[in-house]
C-alpha cells in the first residue's frame, strides 16, 4: 500500500476535502456498481434478486468487511438501519443484562443523537434508570457497581478527543456493568481491536471514514459469546430466525443476526460494499501514522500564520483522533469562506472549525496549502461578508 491512494476517489478537481469525518468522497468503481445492481440486479432479475444476488446475505457479508477494520472476529458485525437504531438496540439490550441496576454512564463529548436515544428508552421504560453524563476526562471515575452500562463514544466528534478503550472497557467489566462503544468517529481512523477489548458491544456509522455515502447504513457488533443471550427491544422481521416461515411470534436468530431489523438496504449496502474495497490494501497502523503527520503538520501551520485560533484538540496526537478543531469566533462564517475557495471542513457550535484528515487522499502538500488560503481568510477578515455570516440548515 502506498499512500495517499488519490486515484481511488473521484474529488472534484483542486477540491482540497478535510471533511471525511463528516461525508466519506466518493471511491471510484461504486457509481458503476451501483448502477450494475440497478439494471443487471434489480431490473433484470425483479424480485428473484433477493436469492440470485444475494441481497439478503449482504447485511453479513458487508458486515465483515467493516468487521476487518474494526478488529471484530468474522460473522459478530451486521448492517443495517440507522446508527441512532443501534444505539438505542445495545443500550435496550445491556439494561436487560444488568437488571438489578439503573445507572447508564456517558460523557459530555458523546453525540447527542447517543444521548437523546438513551434520554429516550430510559423515559418509555419507566422503571427508574438514570442517565449520568460527566466530563470525558470523569467517566472512569465515574464507573462503580451501580452501573449497568457504559456508553461511550471513543473519539469526541468535535475535538477529536480519544478515550482510552481497553482502560474504560477493563473499569466497567471490573464494576460489573456492560461495555457500549460508537465508533462512529474511529471506524476507518484509527487502529481499533474490538475482539481484544472484550467489549460487550459496538456501534458505528459508514458514510464518514468508510466513504460509503450519504445515508449509509450503520454497524452493530456483538461479542459472540453474548449475542444469542440478547433478547432484542426492536424484534424486526429479519431478526427472526427463520423470517419466511411467518411465525406469529418472535423467535430470534442465532448470533448477531437477531439485531437485523428491516429489510436491508440493498442500494445503500452495494454502494458500501464495493466502497469497503479501498480498504482490501490499506494497514491501519499506516494510516494512522500517515493521519498523525497530517495533522501536525496542519496543527503547526495554522498556529504560525492564525494567532486567532486557538487548538480545542488535544496537542497529543496519541490523544487525538484523525482530526484537528480549533476556537475561533468567527469560525462559522470563516468556513463559508473557506468552502468557497474549496478547502472544505465544517462547523460544530459553539466555536469549532473541524478539519478531518484521511490520508486515503490527502497529502501533505493539500494540508499546507489548506493553512496558506485559512491564513489569507483570517488575516484580511475575508469572512466577514454577508454571504458568509447567514446560517445554513447544515454546518
Amino acid at each position: 500500500m502506498s499512500l495517499p491512494m488519490k486515484d481511488r476517489f473521484d474529488l472534484p478537481e483542486g477540491v482540497i476535502y478535510l471533511d471525511g469525518n463528516s461525508l466519506g468522497p466518493l471511491p471510484k468503481g461504486v457509481t458503476e456498481r451501483v448502477v450494475e445492481a440497478m439494471t443487471a440486479e434489480w431490473g433484470a432479475n425483479l424480485i428473484k434478486g433477493w436469492n440470485v444476488n444475494g441481497w439478503m446475505a449482504q447485511p453479513m457479508r458487508v458486515g465483515d468487511q467493516v468487521g476487518r477494520i474494526i478488529g471484530a472476529a468474522p460473522g459478530s458485525v451486521v448492517m443495517g438501519d440507522t446508527l441512532s437504531l443501534k444505539v438505542y438496540q445495545t443500550l435496550s439490550a445491556a439494561l436487560q443484562m444488568r437488571p438489578d441496576r439503573k445507572v447508564v454512564i456517558s460523557d459530555n463529548g458523546n453525540f447527542p443523537t447517543d444521548l437523546y436515544m438513551a434520554e429516550g428508552l430510559i423515559r418509555h421504560l419507566d422503571a427508574g434508570h438514570e442517565l449520568r453524563v460527566v466530563a470525558p476526562e470523569e467517566v472512569a471515575g465515574a464507573i462503580n457497581e451501580d452501573v449497568a452500562a457504559v456508553m461511550i463514544t471513543q473519539v469526541d466528534y468535535r475535538t477529536g478527543r480519544v478515550h482510552d478503550m481497553d482502560k474504560i472497557t477493563a473499569k466497567a467489566h471490573g464494576a460489573g456493568a456492560v461495555m457500549i462503544w460508537d465508533l462512529a468517529h474511529s471506524a476507518g481512523a484509527i487502529p481499533v481491536d474490538m475482539a481484544a477489548s472484550n467489549a460487550e458491544f459496538a456501534v458505528g456509522c459508514t458514510y464518514k471514514y468508510l466513504n460509503g455515502g450519504p445515508g449509509a447504513p450503520a454497524f452493530i457488533y456483538v461479542r459472540p459469546d453474548v449475542a444469542d443471550t440478547i433478547d432484542p427491544a426492536l424484534a424486526g422481521w429479519l431478526g427472526h430466525d427463520a423470517p419466511f416461515a411467518f411465525e406469529r411470534s418472535y423467535r430470534p436468530a442465532g448470533g448477531v443476526e437477531r439485531m437485523r431489523v428491516g429489510t436491508p438496504p440493498v442500494l445503500q449496502l452495494t454502494a458500501l460494499e464495493e466502497a469497503m474495497t479501498v480498504w482490501d490494501d490499506v494497514d491501519m497502523n499506516d494510516l494512522r501514522t500517515a493521519s498523525v503527520r497530517l495533522s501536525e503538520v496542519f496543527i503547526a501551520e495554522v498556529e504560525a500564520r492564525c494567532p486567532n485560533l486557538h487548538l480545542a484538540s488535544p496537542r497529543d496526537p496519541a490523544l487525538r483522533g484523525s482530526q484537528v478543531s480549533f476556537h475561533f469566533e468567527h469560525g462559522y462564517a470563516a468556513m463559508q469562506a473557506l468552502i468557497a475557495r474549496d478547502v472544505i471542513g465544517d462547523f460544530r457550535a459553539p466555536d469549532i472549525m473541524r478539519f478531518g484528515f484521511t490520508p486515503l487522499y490527502l497529502d501533505e502538500g493539500d494540508v499546507i496549502r489548506a493553512a496558506e488560503i485559512l491564513e489569507d481568510i483570517i488575516t484580511n477578515r475575508l469572512w466577514d461578508r454577508p454571504e458568509y455570516l447567514a446560517r445554513q440548515r447544515v454546518t
